[in-house]
């Protein structure tokens, strides 16, 4: 653990020149995959916190920012989501917001490392319900590997919730993925991919949403405010088959079930199109379409 005095130092190659601090009240679990180093603290401030080799993955406190919005958006965007693939996400916490759905009949996991949901079960108690759900089905292994051997158009919305193209995640970032995933998608599907942040990685950006738009016809890039990860923003590609994603197609009140529509701490219907709206230099490099 990169640690000053009682503090968990983030730091990575991805965002040079800067880190991100928290106050460690102790250290729970540390240990190294098949993949890679898994760790998880105890904050003053955050709660408990994962970290994936390095980098933050996701804290009690704030996780929702990032949750809700790379679940809702995709699935407020289509018509009717039954059918749902979650590459990444072994947390739990995004299976936590497409069980929100009323309209979900299937929701299904692959996650190549299966030490960060045993870890996960065990610190995240929040999230835990999602393991049993009887919508949920759990696939150990590659994500790519997973989508291009489906057989035919299988899935409405696949939410690829990744860690950064340096480590495991690399194969999710890239045009043979988007080529996989279109197939792999039902009429009128949409793809949302963790796609970095517009302050440190606008050229990445650039290119994957190139890669992406040579696939898809309609390719977006919308953000969400999040203090724990690097600036304090990440945003996704939100890739349709068929039209834009920006507007949602149900109210929160009519997709959700009634005990969970007061869950919501960060997703509007009013945020959701305002997510797409980017500052003029981050406009000018991400218009695909």
């Amino acid at each position: 653990m990169n640690h000053m005095q009682g503090w968990f130092v983030e730091k990575c190659n991805l965002w040079p020149g800067q880190a991100m601090a928290l106050e460690v009240e102790k250290v729970i679990y540390q240990g190294r995959s098949k993949f890679q180093d898994v760790l998880v603290v105890k904050t003053s401030h955050y709660g408990n916190v994962l970290v994936l080799d390095g980098a933050i993955q996701i804290t009690d406190r704030d996780e929702f920012a990032y949750q809700e919005m790379i679940a809702h958006i995709p699935l407020f965007a289509h018509p009717n989501p039954q059918r749902v693939c979650v590459i990444g996400g072994g947390d739990g916490a995004v299976l936590s917001q497409i069980l929100k759905h009323k309209s979900v009949v299937e929701a299904r996991l692959c996650e190549i490392d299966e030490d960060v949901i045993k870890v996960s079960k065990q610190n995240f108690p929040k999230f835990a319900h999602v393991w049993d759900h009887p919508k949920v089905t759990v696939q150990i292994g590659d994500g790519l590997e997973y989508i291009r051997n489906l057989s035919e158009p299988t899935f409405d919305v696949v939410i690829v919730d990744s860690s950064d193209p340096d480590g495991p995640a690399s194969t999710l970032f890239g045009l043979e993925f988007y080529k996989s995933v279109f197939k792999a998608l039902k009429p009128g599907g949409i793809l949302c991919a963790q796609s970095e942040c517009i302050w440190l990685h606008l050229n990445l950006i650039k290119s994957l949403g190139e890669a992406a738009r040579t696939v898809f016809p309609i390719v977006e890039y919308a953000y969400t405010t999040i203090p724990t990860y690097p600036s304090g923003q990440i945003g996704f590609l939100v890739c349709n088959k068929e039209e834009t994603s920006k507007l949602p197609k149900r109210t929160v009140n009519e997709a959700l079930i009634e005990t969970e529509i007061e869950s919501l701490q960060y997703y509007t219907s009013e945020i959701h199109p305002s997510s797409f709206i980017l500052p003029n230099f981050a406009k000018k490099q991400l218009t695909f379409n």
